[in-house]
């Protein structure tokens, strides 16, 4: 008897205890210590030296919340850690670590340069919401009714966005109607032409012709021999990164800059820095962000982007680019989200963006729409390539033109299907 009640005394004390630590646990996972943040962008491969800038604009907007003492929870500051791996630019590798950074507990996830990556990782998303903030341009199609996961939320815009935009300035801006317009075979180039097309249509421009050549082309003779031929106002183009920078050089070597203006849809600080300055000069394009807005007419976002860029480059020794300046956007406000919900939950962050889609970025104004898309109030900036005669350091790459933004440069809700 008496070994029986020894027995039952022994079982509820170790009930009590299993019982006691399961709540000091679940008190400190509901209130953790500090915020784990996953970093996965392509350091290897064709996007590598994108994916670098990227980085820079995570881990200074990291460095700077943990400056400040970290996230401001209700249980007190969090500081920020991060773990950074490389999706390598492949799909299977980037869900694989994405799946490996979401089960070691990393809180959110953010990065990837190429849009068939984290459209991959945004199908896990719908299955299983997880606070996922891509930091590329993805398809329009990825942000159709029931294509975006729960917390899935883009800071960059689609490329049918930068081809309005392009096509807007360049008719409205420039006076160009007469357009030749390049694409690239595949949802970059077909989304731009669809955008171009769009404002052509409504701003009285006409495309006159049109061609599309592989990601990688590097000899584009032919394709330039075809644009002379058809003598438009305005030679517009879809390619980025190495491929701008090939073309835009061959531009020059064969003198279109002197029968046309040359237009390429979505310019970076790279392609400028990749140019020689005699066929920099004069190229057109639109940034998603430009560092130097000396004279830009919201004193606001002028303060902004200026202490955004000297933090920059006190930092890395480079102005911001546009994808750095996306993923830090991205990041700012990801921090931002879970400081209004109080929560790391992905429910609590979802409902906190949707109660106050408002925010302030470092380039203007700007909201989360219903389709999780960012909506800046500057969503590009027209920018005029500088020369030799009027770079005065080294990267003074461009002049500010003229800015295009607001909800007319975004696909129309209703053709998403909301």
């Amino acid at each position: 008897m008496k070994n029986k009640k020894l027995i039952l005394i022994l079982a509820a004390v170790l009930v009590v205890v299993v019982a006691a630590v399961f709540l000091l646990n679940t008190q400190r996972a509901a209130k953790p210590s500090t915020f784990k943040l996953g970093i996965l962008l392509p350091y290897t491969g064709t996007f590598a030296a994108v994916a670098k800038t990227q980085q820079q604009g995570v881990l200074l907007a990291v460095e700077q919340r943990n400056a400040e003492g970290g996230l401001n929870m209700p249980w007190g500051k969090v500081k920020i850690e991060y773990e950074d791996m490389d999706d390598e630019a492949n799909i299977n590798t980037g869900v694989r670590r994405f799946r490996y950074l979401r089960d070691q507990g990393a809180h959110a996830v953010v990065g990837q340069t190429w849009a068939a990556v984290s459209l991959a990782i945004n199908e896990l998303c719908i299955r299983d919401p997880y606070p996922y903030f891509p930091v590329n341009v993805a398809p329009l199609d990825s942000y159709r009714k029931g294509k975006m996961g729960d917390c899935t939320y883009a800071a960059g815009y689609t490329p049918w966005t930068v081809g309005y935009m392009a096509g807007k300035a360049a008719i409205t801006d420039l006076g160009k109607k007469r357009i030749f317009y390049l694409g690239r075979s595949d949802s970059w180039g077909w989304d731009i032409r669809d955008g171009l097309a769009a404002a052509a249509k409504k701003y009285g421009g006409e495309i006159i012709g049109q061609l599309e050549v592989a990601q990688g082309t590097s000899d584009f003779t032919t394709v330039l021999e075809q644009v002379r031929a058809a003598k438009p106002d305005v030679f517009i183009s879809a390619q980025f990164g190495g491929d701008a920078i090939s073309l835009l050089k061959q531009c020059y070597d064969m003198g279109l800059n002197k029968e046309m203006t040359i237009f390429n849809s979505f310019l970076t600080n790279v392609v400028a820095q990749g140019l020689p300055l005699e066929a920099r000069e004069n190229i057109y394009g639109m940034h998603f962000f430009y560092y130097d807005l000396t004279g830009f007419e919201d004193a606001e976002t002028v303060k902004l982007a200026a202490e955004y860029s000297k933090a920059f480059m006190d930092k890395w020794g480079t102005p911001p680019d546009a994808y750095a300046t996306i993923a830090y956007i991205a990041v700012q406000q990801l921090f931002d989200a879970v400081e209004k919900a109080g929560s790391f939950d992905q429910a609590d962050i979802r409902r906190a963006i949707e109660q106050n889609p408002e925010f302030m970025s470092v380039k203007g104004p700007a909201y989360w729409r219903e389709d999780h898309q960012a909506v800046y109030e500057y969503a590009g900036f027209l920018v005029r390539g500088k020369g030799r005669n009027e770079a005065k350091h080294e990267f003074d790459f461009f002049e500010v033109v003229s800015v295009q933004g607001g909800e007319e440069v975004y696909p129309n809700l209703k053709d998403l299907g909301f």
